[in-house]
């Protein structure tokens, strides 16, 4: 009676999984030889931990990351793609976040540029950190969007106290007087204390033509670059690979079916024989 009160209890308190816990032990009969510290230690460490995974999970759905899976284990550092393991996994367990650092990867289409932004963010997510996605391409009609209902200044501010925000596709539209005015913005609230992610085809060197405006490209870039990293991807394209094991397949597919065919074909012959 009394436990269920103390379980009762630790759900009034929003410690649903210290009470999961807690009911685990009351079923392993082995729990009983451990003293009281090494079981509130125990229900505790299960309470931290729960608390932390639901932490991440509420972070990686309000990044909106559009490769979400995307884990910075599974980085493929072939020689062939023109970056270093060792490298990545320095800038990524380091403190780029903390210091509110640039990275800007750049690289041919298919080289992987927004699964490796993705990883980043998802990584920093795991560890805490706050992140959002923004598709360059699509940036002007979500600012004209938020000008016309009024959401532009407070979605602003919120853009300013995330920890990383990840613009992907940079360079690829032209970008109209009023976005180039709203990114600087919005990169200014930014530079030197929150973290920013770039990917992009076009060359590092090619930025300040793109944006079209030498005075404003000017404060962008030097926000951008007064403390950044640099990766550039190398290689064919990743999707042809994917492609080609996608026509493989149908191309298996079809002649298993014709095969079927066949056989039932053959089979229905025999019948009419005999």
């Amino acid at each position: 009676m009394m436990m269920n009160t103390t379980l009762d209890q630790l759900r009034t308190l929003r410690l649903e999984t210290m009470a999961q816990a807690l009911e685990q032990q009351l079923r392993t009969g082995g729990m009983a030889a451990m003293s009281f510290e090494e079981r509130l230690a125990l229900l505790v460490d299960r309470e931290v931990h729960g608390r932390q995974d639901r932490r991440c999970a509420r972070l990686l759905k309000a990044a909106k990351l559009k490769y979400p899976q995307a884990a910075i284990e599974d980085l493929d550092s072939r020689s062939t793609r023109g970056i270093e393991r060792s490298a990545v996994m320095s800038l990524v367990l380091g403190q780029w976040v903390q210091a509110g650092q640039a990275i800007l990867i750049t690289g041919p289409t298919g080289a992987g540029k927004s699964w490796l932004a993705c990883a980043l963010a998802q990584h920093a997510c795991r560890r805490g950190h706050s992140a959002c996605y923004q598709r360059v391409p699509r940036l002007g009609e979500e600012l004209r969007i938020r000008h016309a209902n009024g959401t532009f200044t407070r979605w602003l501010d919120a853009l300013k106290n995330t920890d990383v925000l990840l613009l992907d596709d940079w360079g690829m539209v032209a970008m109209d007087a009023q976005t180039r005015a709203d990114l600087l913005e919005i990169i200014d609230d930014r530079a030197g204390t929150r973290a920013t992610i770039i990917t992009s085809q076009l060359p590092i060197e090619h930025w300040h033509e793109w944006i079209g405006d030498a005075t404003v490209a000017d404060a962008m870039l030097d926000r951008l670059m007064q403390n950044h990293h640099r990766l550039t991807l190398t290689g064919e394209s990743l999707r042809k690979g994917t492609q080609t094991k996608a026509k493989t397949g149908l191309r298996a597919t079809a002649s298993a079916a014709s095969k079927e065919v066949e056989c039932s074909s053959s089979g229905a012959t025999g019948q009419d024989q005999a």
